[in-house]
């Protein structure tokens, strides 16, 4: 997957071409963005990039657009360096202040998880803007769960960097000779068994104070309850 997105201004300045040129090429369905942010901003691949530049090399060349068109039906473009086409990221994209406010944390603390390793950007644009899917949604909210059970971020990073060791086996667990890969699958094995273990210890206590809270609130509401009932010494106002 490409780690860097472009947004529409980018492409025009990397092509050096106009906002009317990419619109005639999205008639011809040369032109498709593979993501968007919440703002609706469209977001283009470094690969789609490369091959508008030689579509606009033809145009150069005295091709119209209708020729371009019948050229790509027949023969197709050639790939840059006889790379295969990738599958595209699609969805949309939050930049770093839109999923700060999705998890009601400041941009400045998901930038320090971001400096301790626990998450990273899927994609940066050119301009440098940080890019992250739905799904840091929920791993951010994760994040706040472990810290309240009591654990640093150290210990978090250590969770997260199970995670993707967990997703690279599973995406393929050939990219880790086998007795390599058993060794990292038994860690995480351990992992797991011990964040339920601390799990399990951390449910009982919320229990303890659920009931304890649950109690303590039908005493204060009984004395509340018996305070007035209370007469009221002589002269005092109400």
């Amino acid at each position: 997957m490409d780690k860097n997105l472009i947004t529409r201004d980018e492409l025009v300045t990397r092509l050096g071409v106009t906002q009317e040129v990419l619109s005639d090429w999205e008639q011809i369905k040369l032109l498709k963005p593979v993501g968007w942010t919440d703002d609706r901003v469209p977001l283009y691949s470094e690969a789609l990039a490369e091959r508008l530049g030689q579509v606009r090399r033809l145009q150069e060349l005295g091709y119209k657009p209708e020729d371009i068109r019948k050229i790509l039906k027949k023969v197709g473009l050639p790939k840059p360096g006889g790379a295969e086409d990738r599958p595209a990221p699609s969805g949309q994209y939050l930049t770093i202040g839109q999923l700060a406010e999705r998890v009601e944390l400041s941009p400045r603390t998901i930038k320090h998880w971001e400096d301790k390793g626990i998450i990273e950007p899927d994609m940066r644009t050119e301009g440098g803007f940080r890019l992250y899917s739905e799904i840091y949604v929920r791993l951010c909210e994760l994040v706040k769960d472990l810290q309240l059970f009591g654990y640093t971020l150290d210990e978090i990073k250590t969770i997260a960097d199970d995670f993707r060791e967990y997703q690279l086996l599973k995406d393929n667990p050939e990219t880790r000779p086998k007795v390599e890969a058993e060794q990292k699958l038994e860690r995480l094995l351990q992992g797991v068994g011990a964040l339920t273990e601390r799990m399990g210890h951390l449910k009982k206590g919320v229990e303890r104070w659920e009931d304890l809270l649950k109690r303590q609130k039908k005493d204060i509401l009984n004395l509340k309850h018996k305070n007035s009932k209370r007469d009221d010494p002589p002269g005092e106002e109400v």
